[in-house]
């Protein structure tokens, strides 16, 4: 259960060294990642957007860079991410001949100029945002008039299995709480986005063991980075207590884990007006006789 209060907070430099630490096997075990870019890829093909610029924000190892290429051909695609290592990976993909930029920078502060970005492609870095708001906004601030902003996150539903399991062991925070669908619509309308479009797919994954969990875990950086957590190491009697109380698929001993896969889209709406200022386009301007 979500506590009503309970703001979740993730300390950013464990982050970062996470996602170092994972960047040279993440393609083989973050096969969420995966699902989700493929699902971005299918929700933007029938869209009409003519792209100059795309931000491909989060961009982990790169590997939405050639289907990003191939959508929108001759636009300059600038992958962004906090984590060097990762970025050093996403660079093996760069041709010789590419409009392909690397950018080391935090999502909530991107060194790009104001309206300069057409497209903002984003693939599972929310979940790794304490602040979803701050990341609208600046979303917000680089986005062109009518670009479009595509993101996939984790919702509510996500890990609720592992995290009860946890809870069983202790009370220190291990698994973060996501926010759901309305809560980041919310977000992209006070940013100034426009028409905030959000559905909702599912994921059942199954792993034979608690080993196999974990080492996907660990190999797409998704350990626990939250602010709070127990300073002291789990001890092997707590870390199988927590192991028994998994949830299990059937009579096979299976662990089971369900995903809620958040897809969302919406759309700049030019520069935001400064406090005490009102914008209004000229043809609506009346004439009195």
């Amino acid at each position: 259960m979500h506590p009503a209060n309970y703001k979740p907070t993730l300390r950013a430099h464990d982050v970062r060294r996470r996602f170092d630490r994972a960047a040279d096997g993440f393609d083989e075990f973050d096969f969420v990642h995966t699902v989700t870019r493929d699902g971005l890829l299918a929700r933007l093909a029938p869209m009409l957007v003519d792209a100059r610029t795309v931000v491909d924000l989060g961009c982990a190892t790169g590997a939405a860079y050639e289907p990003l290429r191939q959508r929108f051909r001759g636009a300059h695609i600038v992958a962004v991410d906090f984590s060097p290592r990762m970025l050093r990976r996403a660079a093996r993909r760069r041709g010789w001949f590419s409009k392909y930029s690397l950018l080391q920078a935090d999502a909530t502060a991107i060194p790009l100029a104001d309206q300069s970005v057409d497209v903002v492609f984003c693939n599972q870095l929310l979940p790794w945002i304490s602040d979803a708001a701050a990341l609208f906004a600046e979303v917000g601030r680089i986005l062109r008039e009518n670009g479009l902003f595509l993101f996939a996150a984790l919702g509510p539903d996500s890990l609720v299995g592992l995290r009860n399991a946890w809870q069983a062991v202790d009370a220190g925070p291990h698994v973060s709480f996501f926010p759901d669908m309305h809560n980041l619509g919310d977000a992209a309308v006070r940013a100034g986005l426009r028409d905030p479009v959000l559905d909702v797919d599912r994921l059942s994954v199954t792993y034979t063991d608690a080993a196999a969990l974990f080492r996907d875990l660990t190999g797409s950086g998704a350990r626990n980075s939250l602010a709070g957590r127990l300073p002291s190491l789990t001890s092997k009697q707590r870390f199988q207590r927590m192991t028994e109380a998994l949830p299990q698929a059937g009579g096979d001993r299976l662990i089971e884990l369900d995903l809620e896969l958040v897809y969302g889209h919406c759309w700049g709406s030019g520069p935001r007006p400064r406090d005490g200022e009102f914008h209004v386009a000229v043809d609506r301007i009346g004439r009195r006789s």
